[in-house]
């Protein structure tokens, strides 16, 4: 493709010592038949290696490198938000830094931005993620596509391409939930997807365990979803709905025989049934509460310690 675009390629960093020279060097070399103008945004989120110290060296080496390191291990989608805040050009894209996205994939995604699009997700002809982290990815995209209301939440990606406007939409939340899909829906309506090549991973394990991901999963439904509320409502419903059955059968059974129903086995799971309902009911406004205390206590959602800017020193 013809370049036209200046790219912002933000890429979170996370242990990522042995990767982080050979993807910087592929895409020192795609990006400049792709774009006019270009940077490469590393945000190093609380390595427990030598990735800053690997960072600050090709900092020296290549002039379009910028980089933020952060006070902590902050998660992905608060590293993300970051970089998006600190880039500088009209289109923003974000990858993994385990070699997974191969970089000249980045250019389909520009292709179909071309078309009208404001964010366009990679999605991989193949995942390359063993079945309890696809089932649970499955499982998220459905919960994505609940809280942002667009149908391409289905394709959803960590490689994905959009217009820099769209982060003026939240530019200034403030939150420590993050989900950069999310917030990217607060911005726009027009996402779109294209099949991109997902390679194996080459170097180490991925961090993102079953449990992170289901406490990720968690953090979408209560952090951006009104949706367990709903349920708890209906299920609230049903449970006085079956309540209600049960009041009329009583009645009816105590006016044809002249007593009450017997048995203490029914008593006690008409009891348990509606005691498990509101002490469900109440775990969910619950977190939804904690949610709330949660951010009035003003929790930073990263903080930078340092920053490294093409040749210049830390400030």
């Amino acid at each position: 493709m013809t370049a036209k675009y200046t790219c912002s390629v933000v890429i979170p960093v996370y242990n990522s010592l042995t990767s982080l020279p050979t993807l910087i060097q592929q895409l020192v070399k795609v990006m400049p038949d792709i774009s006019t103008e270009h940077e490469i945004i590393l945000v190093n989120d609380g390595s427990q290696d030598q990735s800053w110290q690997k960072i600050q060296e090709l900092c020296t080496e290549y002039s379009c490198i910028r980089a933020f390191d952060l006070m902590r291990n902050y998660g992905q989608h608060n590293a993300l938000l970051c970089g998006i805040r600190q880039a500088r050009y009209q289109i923003i894209v974000t990858m993994d830094d385990d070699l997974q996205h191969p970089p000249e994939e980045i250019s389909k995604l520009l292709s179909k931005l071309d078309e009208g699009y404001d964010v366009v997700y990679g999605t991989p002809d193949t995942e390359m993620h063993n079945f309890w982290r696809n089932l649970t990815s499955k499982a998220i995209k459905g919960i994505l596509k609940k809280a942002m209301k667009v149908e391409a939440a289905q394709k959803v990606s960590a490689f994905r391409a959009f217009r820099s406007e769209i982060r003026q939409a939240f530019f200034n939340y403030q939150g420590s939930f993050v989900s950069i899909d999310v917030l990217l829906s607060w911005g726009t309506t027009r996402f779109s997807h294209i099949n991109v090549a997902h390679n194996k991973r080459q170097f180490g394990t991925s961090t993102y365990t079953f449990r992170k991901l289901l406490t990720h999963a968690f953090t979408l439904i209560t952090g951006f979803s009104i949706l367990p509320l709903q349920l708890a409502s209906i299920l609230g419903f049903v449970s006085m709905l079956f309540g209600f059955i049960i009041l009329i059968y009583v009645v009816i059974r105590y006016f044809n025989s002249g007593g009450s129903v017997p048995g203490f086995t029914f008593l006690a799971s008409t009891i348990a049934i509606f005691s498990g309902v509101q002490l469900f009911t109440i775990g969910i406004i619950g977190e939804y509460l904690g949610r709330l205390f949660t951010r009035s206590l003003d929790h930073p959602t990263y903080t930078i310690r340092s920053e490294v800017d093409s040749n210049t020193e830390d400030t």
